[in-house]
């Protein structure tokens, strides 16, 4: 997930017209929903601070991958469902794109 307190969560927050804090907000909604989860140790969450192209939630051998739209909210795009194959790399793309993403982020600040 975004960092909710970094720049590029308020900047694309702005970009998809909603508010400077807007974005920041729905991504603290989101983690007290996923705080449950996080602390059963059945999933593992980070936080980011890269400019968001997509979103990917990975899922073993699958993935959703939310395209974002420049200007319009997440929901309003379209997204993906994407399986490993043996003879495709889409997948691996987006999977060697996720684990970048991943080493860098953080675990949330709950």
């Amino acid at each position: 997930m975004g960092d909710p307190a970094s720049r590029e969560v308020a900047r694309r927050s702005e970009e998809e017209g909603i508010g400077k804090g807007t974005l920041a907000a729905k991504v603290r909604n989101a983690l007290a929903f996923f705080k449950p989860l996080a602390d059963s140790g059945h999933a593992e969450i980070r936080c980011h601070r890269t400019t968001l192209y997509n979103s990917i939630y990975r899922f073993d051998d699958e993935m959703l991958v939310n395209t974002h739209v420049h200007g319009f909210m997440a929901a309003h795009a379209p997204v993906l469902h994407l399986r490993r194959l043996s003879g495709g790399d889409l997948f691996e793309t987006y999977a060697e794109s996720f684990q970048g993403v991943w080493d860098d982020a953080k675990p949330p600040k709950w």
